[in-house]
């Protein structure tokens, strides 16, 4: 049996014995707010965690990502990422408030990602506890600018900026603790609005409803003929518009997803949807937008590739069995680059992106051992022979 895996319950005892400090991160971390383009007062907060628990190098890339480094032995050796985004899909810039109770956290954005980012600035103390040297560098970089209209913005940035190549890479995501994502497919993300015309006069009895007009978007774009494979689908995630009950609808938005194992499935679907929304806003007379707010393209880790099957092997170690799917997060980035890099999720929770997410506190120390574990066996060198597919 591999060292890391022989290591793993005792790892588990001795996080668990740090609970009172991760916790106290989670809150301090979750509670300070961070939407997406104004990350700036958790940036602060991150930095000064890993300040406070004297990692040997802390600073901000020119782009405004928080980066701890924890020097290795050896200089030869390429530095190893460990990530997550500060972002959250809570908009509030006011302090937030987190609910701690005997086996759970609660509060906006916990699971998307402030739990994340508390395990990545408690990573320090943790490897100082468990007495763990490595031979690379450990490189904790806490990512601005990441989700929705961020489109992985921090990462890009700080991978076309880093001057050293990367030995493999954890993406730390808060739930669910068993996740093991290798691959991603390609996805566009969309957000078409329609505006109506105000202008007064007869014209208003026959001015059309900017929802029923989406609306008519969404019955044609279910029309279209979608492969089985390359597998590909559309998500319609969100609608909005109008203003009160008994006022026609003046404007609306709809966003919507399009994922294909395939780029060229995602080009053509976004062409055919690029070509019914002009179509529908000629045939209805409105002003119709279409704008595209985030994409990645489609690329993976072959699933025999020594970094996922060692990941798999530590969270069977966890008695837990791996879930894998694809993910369109900093994980895709580093696969593009053709680092080898997978995504591990920390505990279990609910309500995700809801005001009343919430977290299993006694699986977090599972989830950071297994952590520690996939980081020990990239440092051992299971991303030094075989490369991406």
């Amino acid at each position: 049996m591999e060292p890391h895996l022989k290591l793993i319950p005792e790892f588990i005892d001795i996080v668990k014995s740090l609970q009172d400090t991760i916790i106290t991160n989670v809150v301090l971390i979750g509670q300070t707010p961070a939407p997406t383009f104004r990350e700036e007062k958790r940036t602060a907060v991150f930095l000064e965690r890993l300040t406070d628990y004297q990692v040997d190098e802390c600073t901000t890339d020119g782009y405004g990502n928080p980066i701890g480094i924890i020097r290795g032995s050896s200089a030869r050796k390429p530095p190893i990422f460990v990530v997550a985004h500060l972002d959250t899909h809570h908009n509030s810039e006011n302090e937030l408030n987190y609910e701690v109770g005997s086996n759970f956290i609660k509060g906006p954005g916990l699971t998307d990602n402030s739990l994340g980012v508390a395990v990545l600035a408690s990573l320090p103390i943790i490897f100082r506890k468990l007495d763990l040297k490595f031979k690379s560098d450990i490189v904790l970089a806490g990512v601005i600018q990441s989700i929705g209209n961020g489109n992985l913005k921090g990462i890009r940035h700080l991978l076309k900026t880093w001057s050293t190549p990367i030995r493999g890479v954890v993406c730390v995501e808060g739930v669910e603790i068993g996740r093991l994502n290798y691959y991603s497919a390609g996805m566009i993300r969309i957000e078409i609005e329609c505006r109506i015309g105000t202008a007064d006069g007869w014209e208003r009895a026959f001015r059309p409803n900017a929802i029923l007009v989406l609306n008519e978007v969404i019955n044609q774009v279910l029309e279209l003929k979608l492969p089985q494979r390359p597998r590909s689908r559309v998500i319609f995630g969100k609608i909005t518009g109008g203003f009160k009950h008994g006022i026609i609808a003046y404007d609306a938005k709809l966003g919507l997803e399009i994922q294909s194992d395939s780029d060229q499935m995602v080009k053509s679907i976004y062409r055919d949807i690029s070509d019914i929304v002009e179509g529908t806003g000629h045939e209805y007379g409105v002003e119709m937008n279409l704008k595209t707010i985030s994409n990645v393209n489609a690329v993976k880790l072959n699933y025999n590739h020594p970094l996922v099957k060692t990941a798999g092997k530590i969270i069977h170690a966890l008695d837990i069995k791996p879930v894998s799917d694809h993910s369109e997060s900093e994980l895709s980035i580093f696969l593009s680059k053709q680092i080898p890099a997978v995504t591990l999720g920390i505990t279990s929770g609910e309500n995700y992106h809801l005001d009343t997410a919430a977290v299993e506190i006694e699986p977090i120390f599972k989830g950071i051992a297994q952590v520690v574990a996939t980081i020990m066996a990239i440092d051992t060198g299971v991303c030094d022979e075989q490369q991406l597919a």
